[in-house]
């Protein structure tokens, strides 16, 4: 995917658009710009970018309200906007599927460099050759990325199936915050890791809703997260 990546820049100021539009056409992307939440909306379903970058305050309908309607139709990468000021809504974002958040002011070079680990991961779990891993009723995919539970689909978003994947990968053995970034973010990543603990906990919720399945993600206090098969 990368640089033949379609993206799609939302955001009510138009000096914040026009600047990350040309620093991501420089990198050969097709860039769509949106000025508001509805805009959003339909580009989303005429375009159907690979990515989105998502500004929280916007007018007519928010970038939260945005995002929840995306997620009940797209996997894309959501990479958000926020003020410094709105740490509960990033949180909120990332609880309701966001991947990722960048704070204003920023630097473009750094919203670059984001974008690009983000569609770099794309491609290279796109065609992962591995052996499914099964544990009882859970089926993890690798190369069709598909998580299934009793035989039916646990819909996830791909960081959400990374996580896992990256657990059930190393069953038993306890991953650090810092080590599920490594894995499922990147080397080059330079957020926050309280990211990894609101995954897990949409991970769970999924798996949960699906028969249970969230017993198999076990937290270590003060240390990271472990993948344990309960019928071991």
């Amino acid at each position: 995917m990368t640089k033949n990546a379609t993206i799609l820049v939302v955001d009510d100021e138009a000096p914040v658009r026009e600047t990350v539009r040309a620093y991501l056409e420089k990198e050969g992307y097709t860039v769509y710009t949106a000025a508001d939440g509805a805009a959003a909306l339909q580009s989303i379903r005429a375009f159907k970018p690979d990515l989105i970058i998502l500004d929280i305050m916007l007018p007519q309908v928010d970038g939260l309200e945005v995002l929840r309607r995306l997620r009940q139709e797209s996997d894309a990468w959501v990479l958000m906007l926020s003020a410094r000021a709105e740490e509960m809504d990033r949180i909120l974002g990332l609880k309701m599927g966001a991947d990722d958040y960048l704070t204003k002011p920023f630097s473009p070079r750094e919203l670059v460099a984001r974008v690009e680990a983000m569609l770099r991961r794309s491609s290279s779990l796109a065609g992962r050759a591995e052996a499914p891993l099964v544990f009882g009723k859970l089926r993890i995919d690798g190369g069709a990325r598909q998580v299934t539970w009793d035989g039916r689909p646990v819909d996830l978003t791909p960081i959400e199936f990374d996580l896992l994947w990256a657990l059930a990968r190393h069953h038993g053995r306890v991953l650090s915050r810092e080590q599920l970034i490594e894995q499922v973010w990147g080397y080059d990543y330079f957020g926050d890791e309280r990211v990894v603990d609101v995954h897990i906990g949409r991970l769970r919720k999924k798996l949960d809703q699906a028969g249970g399945a969230s017993q198999y993600v076990v937290t270590v206090r003060g240390v990271g997260y472990r993948f344990e098969d309960p019928q071991v």
